[in-house]
């Protein structure tokens, strides 16, 4: 059986989970818990170009949230003369 995420004729949505990680999906395919759908039903390569507009930092949320708060940390503490 061929792989239906490479199925260049196939109805796709992209999805979204917490972490903001995006993923291409069949429009067949029950969307899994835990992700929402952002774009589509489409095609493959309208979602494609949705997901190289739209996540352009592959880092997770939550890697984002706490590198932000340890430099926003350490610029406190630098202003702090600590």
């Amino acid at each position: 059986m061929d792989n239906p995420f490479d199925d260049d004729n196939g109805s796709f949505y992209v999805l979204v989970n917490d972490e903001n990680q995006h993923s291409l999906w069949p429009a067949f395919a029950e969307v899994p818990a835990g992700w929402t759908v952002v774009f589509g039903e489409d095609t493959r390569q309208s979602c494609l170009d949705y997901v190289e507009k739209n996540w352009t930092d592959m880092r997770p949320a939550s890697l984002i949230k706490a590198m932000e708060e340890s430099e926003a940390g350490a610029a406190e503490k630098a202003g702090s003369g600590v």
